[in-house]
């Protein structure tokens, strides 16, 4: 819960500096004032999308709000197998940013790993949206991907590009956890 709370309070610091009141940072969410500020409090676990927005807001680095240490790499940065920086921001998804070192990305490129739950197959799939377009590579499984409700089966060695305004969401499918690389483009 310690993590939650750095980040929150890095949040609340970067919109109190730039002067942003947290009624825009609501709206832009698209949440509540009150669930908002929960966010800052610590109270409230993050979303991909919440510290995407939030970084792209502050025109600052998404690893630097998560670990509050500033990009420097500027010729090449190396991540090695089963590397990364770990963000663990969607229940079950373990996220691992391959460039987060990296200073002035124009891209942010991730290994996701998803598990497999029975139970999510025949349900409607959590979505989300934010700025920018994306594209994912499956590894290893099949990914089960809706785009503004349509639904496609991904295969290891199958690939999706589309824009990611539009509501977007993915379950690992076929029985066992789904690894794929995600390369998010911002606008």
């Amino acid at each position: 819960m310690e993590g939650i709370k750095s980040i929150g309070q890095r949040i609340k610091g970067m919109r109190e500096v730039l002067e942003i009141p947290a009624s825009e940072m609501a709206a832009l969410l698209n949440i509540s004032e009150q669930e908002y500020a929960s966010h800052e409090d610590g109270q409230r676990d993050f979303t991909f999308s919440f510290l995407n927005k939030c970084a792209t807001r502050f025109n600052m680095d998404l690893g630097e709000l998560v670990t509050g240490v500033d990009a420097r790499l500027k010729s090449y940065s190396i991540e090695r197998k089963g590397g990364g920086l770990s963000v663990e921001r969607r229940k079950g998804f373990d996220y691992r940013h391959l460039a987060s070192r990296f200073n002035s990305r124009l891209i942010e490129p991730y290994i996701v790993t998803v598990p497999f739950s029975a139970g999510l197959q025949d349900m409607p799939i959590q979505t989300s949206m934010h700025s920018g377009q994306e594209m994912d590579y499956v590894l290893e499984g099949a990914l089960k991907v809706s785009i503004s409700g349509k639904t496609e089966v991904l295969n290891a060695g199958d690939s999706i590009y589309y824009d990611s305004s539009l509501p977007h969401g993915m379950i690992a499918a076929e029985g066992k956890e789904c690894k794929f690389l995600a390369i998010l483009m911002k606008k």
